[in-house]
This record gives C-alpha cells, structure tokens and sequence, in this order.
C-alpha cells in the first residue's frame, strides 16, 4: 500500500506527464471566453460525482436541448469508480476533451459531490488559456472555478449545474452572463413580511459601505480545503464570495478561522456570503451561536463591507456569479453590481 506521501508524489508526477504544469505569467492570461448563442454545442462533463445511469444522462441532455443548446457528454460520462465519475485521469483527460474539442462552445458539469480537487494536478492550464471557453457550475466545481482563476486566469460562471431544476430565475441569470454578456446587478431579495418596515430578514449587513474588486469564491468548505496550494488565485483587493450547506455554526466558524489566519480574508476588499442552507443551529434556541453570529463575528471587525443574503448557493433560483470579474458590492443595499462581463 503506497504511503500518503508516495501517493501526493506520484500526484505531482503524473501532473507533469500529463500537462507540463507550471505557473502561468501574467502576460499569458486568457481572454474571456466567447458568449454561448443558440444552437451552439454545450459539454458535459461530470469532474466529480457520478450520474446514476444513462436515464438521468437522457434528462439532462433533454434540458441542455430547452436551453436552445446542442448537448455533447464526455465519453466517459458513465463510467463510476465509488463515488466518483471515474478515475482522476478519466475525468481530466474528458474535461481537457472538452476544452480541445473545436465545436464545443462551453462546459458545463452536471454536478457536483466531490472529486473536483482530485483533476487539478492532471490539467492542462496553458492549453486553456491558449482556448478560453466558458465553464460553468457550482459546489465542488468551486475547486475548478479556483484553478482556473489562478492558473490559466480565464472567467467563469458560478451557477447551477446541468442537473439543476434550472426554475426561471435561474435560467434568466445565466442567460443574462453566458449568452448576453450583460453586467446586470443582483441585490438580496426584499421581504414583504407583516412586520412595520415591511422587510423579511433577507439581508444581513455586518458592514456597511461600498467595494470594488475581482469577484473570487464559491463553496466555503471547497475554498478552504484549497488553502496551502497552488490553486488558489490572489485574493488581494477581491470581493470574496461564498455558500455552504449542510454545515454545522462550528464548522462555517472553523473554515473561516481558516482564512483568516491564512491571511485570505485580511486581503479582500468586500465580503458577500450567499446562501448557508440547512446550517441552522440543531439543537434549537440559543445553546449555540447561529450561523448569523458567526458571520457577524468574522466579517464586521474586517474593516471592509460585507453582507449576507445574495441568492447565490445550494438553492434552485441561484444567481449565475462571473469568477474573475470585476464588480461593485453595496453591503448596505445588499447589491451585487457587474462592471465587466464574463464573455466576448
């Protein structure tokens, strides 16, 4: 049985026979990728969890086909090795399929789990950047969003997956960035509760002001997990973004703390956290912080403005986020404002 340290080892050698990976320099980064049209060729690739059989396959094609988009799934699209959708190189050499293949005009991966950390090694990011194309997802693709901010520094899209329910909200975001290049800007929704000032508990500023900076981010627990490698992009002056579900205050708290004493969150300019759902306390009332203390604790003594309640995460009318573009935050409106689009 080979060491962990053996197996981080041959990780590394098998990056270098695979991609010839080294940093890229600044000059080299990539353009942004071209917008989608209708009719164009989408890729489906699957970088980290599997899709249970050829039925589920057939459904998220029959979506791609509503999207006006031509579907093409990875050859290996299938296969399942545990919990993953295939082998590490497997799923590389299909994603780096994608990225070579002339007809195809985006990527998108139809979910997510775990795994997507395990591709970055094997990745070509020169290529990439020689042949920017537009990737989308969002939970564990957090690890792909990261690499190819740092790496290959092409623009992508944090939104739904392949497999989303894609509700109109959804659809409406992501066309917007992906086929219109739009700059729109996203704000917390305002509630219409009974309460006298009318406003549901939507918004939770824990600093108020305005930012500007390269929007960077995505899944906390992914984001966290990426921290002491060479896959994390600058975070100097970024507005950071995040979502998680499914985590304990203790354990949002703790990956924070992470950041923090990584230096990350002492870099950025502005913080937006999306959604954190089923992160409520369970043992109910007050024995423990909720998670809304927990992010007034690590954001308000920053110094910068940040704010909680964006429809960004594991939620089904998510907001389609550019990563690497820049933008404007209001953390007293709760707005997310686009100065760039994400595609040409």
């Amino acid at each position: 049985m080979l060491s962990r340290r053996q197996t981080v080892a041959g990780l590394g050698a098998a990056a270098v026979s695979l991609s010839g990976f080294w940093p890229i320099a600044a000059a080299d980064r990539a353009a942004r990728p071209p917008r989608l049209r209708q009719g164009d060729v989408l890729g489906l690739v699957a970088p980290a969890g599997f899709i249970g059989d050829r039925f589920g396959l057939a459904e998220i094609e029959a979506t791609v086909r509503a999207m006006g988009l031509v579907p093409r799934a990875a050859p290996h699209m299938l296969e399942r090795a545990g919990y993953l959708a295939g082998s590490d190189e497997t799923r590389a050499r299909d994603l780096m399929a994608m990225f070579a293949d002339d007809e195809v005009r985006a990527i998108m991966a139809v979910r997510g789990g775990w795994g997507s950390a395990r591709l970055l090694p094997y990745l070509d990011f020169h290529a990439i950047a020689r042949r920017p194309k537009l990737f989308v997802g969002f939970s564990d693709n957090t690890a792909l969003h990261l690499g190819l901010a740092a790496r290959a520094g092409v623009p992508s899209i944090h939104g739904p997956n392949a497999a989303a329910s894609w509700p109109r909200a959804a659809w409406d975001s992501f066309h917007q960035i992906a086929f219109e290049a739009a700059m729109p800007t996203y704000a917390a929704p305002v509630g219409t509760g009974p309460n006298l000032s009318g406003r549901g508990s939507d918004l939770r500023t824990f600093r108020g002001g305005k930012a500007r900076g390269r929007l960077l981010g995505g899944n906390l627990t992914v984001l966290s997990a990426l921290v002491g490698t060479p896959y994390l992009p600058d975070f100097s002056g970024a507005i950071l973004f995040l979502e998680d579900t499914n985590e304990a205050e203790y354990r949002i708290d703790r990956m924070l703390t992470q950041l923090a004493l990584a230096g990350i969150l002492g870099k950025v300019a502005g913080v937006v956290f999306g959604q954190c759902t089923h992160c409520e306390n369970p043992d109910g009332g007050y024995s423990n912080f909720t998670i809304y203390e927990v992010l007034d604790r690590q954001f308000s003594g920053l110094g910068v403005p940040a704010f909680q309640g964006a429809m960004i995460g594991h939620i089904a009318a998510q907001i389609s986020i550019p990563v690497g573009v820049m933008a404007e935050i209001d953390a007293d409106a709760g707005t997310i404002r686009l100065l760039e689009p994400a595609v040409s």
